[in-house]
């Protein structure tokens, strides 16, 4: 027997029910901020075992928010509606199904509504104080950032009024695609970019911040909004470059949105991060660190250490997903194959043990774990064809995490929406696609 399959044989444990998370949670309750990743965007076990880690946090150990891989604007309706805010949306399905940006499957999905659902019941008899809150942190809304600036603005504050419209004049009328059409515009070498509207503008909402006071969140949604506006033209901007800066853009201003939101929920704040194992694992334990690229996780480690953060990364041998062939294209259940024999979702799967759960600090004493083993990372465009080829991230998976949960066959995430070439199709059952 390889040598390795049989101290993991002997390290990692079980993970049949919810019972057996204790270990898990014992390991964080040291903690005050934990990133929970996942190996696909389009996998329920991933959902599942998120949701019911995060609801132990929580209800249990004093944790406050959940902060996930996805647009501020969609999630503060989210949020708005599980904290019982007056003119908030009137049920879970309502606030997932108005989420219409491509890859919808990755929020508009059923494990997310039960989330959903249960954060409204939690909060039900708690002050704006003591509510449990769920936002996103990513930076693609630009458009919906900047129209919900302006469109309260109109309403509550006139007083930068004028240099938001400044600030949406500069894009143009491209609507919810306005951050690639930007992009395009300065790869045709066009000299004007919006950099100093928004700067401008965001300086403003910074000045002003103590005037935004319509609901309890009302001026931490207005800088997060004006934040996105300022990164986002940073982000596509660097489109134009096709090298790795985008990237990292966009992992420091899920950083900084993460800090913010920790400053808001007080000195004591305990936070929990949703997002993929490529954002959420030490990029300094892969090769992203040859390349200069670094991510979330490798961020919270080097600007947070008295947080002691704990990193949970997951994966699975084979199975199914929702993902698409391309960007834009029509979701589609694939097969996930056997991984590939070198990596580490063969070794947890050749332990014979099934879905399991793995504390790095078990098997960090161990030398024949601290070369690179392959790490499968399946994205929202997948091709299973290929997937040998540019699937599998080197790893040095006891410094990437400081736990693993393997699930030996996983299925796929069960969407809102059925995809037919163009149009969506709302589900009538969740199995149904």
């Amino acid at each position: 027997m390889d040598p390795r399959i049989d101290i993991l044989q002997r390290s990692s444990r079980k993970l049949e029910d919810h019972g057996d998370l204790e270990p898990l949670l014992e390991a964080m309750s040291r903690s005050r901020l934990v990133l929970l990743g996942e190996a696909s965007h389009g996998t329920h076990e991933y959902y599942t075992w998120r949701t019911a880690i995060s609801k132990r946090l929580l209800s249990d150990y004093g944790f406050r928010f959940i902060a996930v891989e996805g647009d501020w604007p969609d999630f503060y309706r989210v949020n708005r509606y599980v904290k019982h805010y007056q003119s908030s949306a009137s049920s879970a399905y309502e606030t997932l199904t108005a989420f219409n940006r491509w890859p919808t499957w990755m929020w508009a999905n059923w494990e997310t509504e039960a989330l959903v659902n249960w954060l409204h019941a939690f909060n039900k008899d708690k002050s704006a104080g003591e509510s449990a809150g769920i936002y996103g942190l990513d930076v693609y809304s630009l458009w919906e950032s900047m129209e919900a600036i302006f469109d309260y603005l109109k309403t509550r504050d006139k007083t930068l009024l004028d240099n938001a419209k400044k600030a949406l004049a500069c894009f143009g009328n491209a609507g919810s695609e306005v951050g690639l059409a930007y992009a395009r515009s300065l790869r045709g070498y066009l000299p004007k970019t919006c950099e100093d509207e928004l700067v401008e503008l965001l300086t403003g909402i910074r000045h002003r911040m103590a005037s935004f006071n319509t609901d309890p969140e009302a001026s931490l949604n207005m800088e997060q909004n004006a934040a996105v506006a300022r990164n986002a033209e940073m982000y596509y901007r660097s489109m134009v470059h096709l090298n790795d800066n985008s990237w990292n853009i966009r992992d420091r201003h899920m950083m900084e949105a993460l800090e913010r939101l920790l400053s808001f929920y007080g000195p004591d704040a305990k936070g929990i991060v949703w997002e993929h194992n490529t954002h959420v694992g030490d990029a300094r334990a892969t090769d992203m660190a040859r390349s200069g690229t670094l991510n979330i996780g490798q961020l919270v480690r080097e600007r947070l250490p008295e947080m002691k953060p704990f990193i949970v990364g997951f994966g699975s041998h084979s199975g199914t997903v929702i993902a698409g062939a391309e960007w834009g294209a029509p979701m589609r259940k694939m097969r996930v194959p056997e991984a590939r024999e070198d990596s580490w979702e063969h070794l947890l799967h050749n332990t014979a043990k099934g879905d399991q759960l793995l504390l790095m600090k078990d098997i960090r004493p161990f030398t024949i774990f601290r070369d690179p083993i392959p790490h499968r990372a399946i994205g929202v465009v997948y091709h299973p064809e290929h997937e040998r080829i540019g699937n599998y991230v080197p790893s040095i998976l006891p410094e990437r995490y400081d736990a693993f949960i393997h699930i030996d066959r996983s299925e796929a995430v069960h969407p809102m929406y059925l995809f037919v070439d163009t149009d969506q199709i709302p589900e009538t059952y969740p199995w149904a696609f």
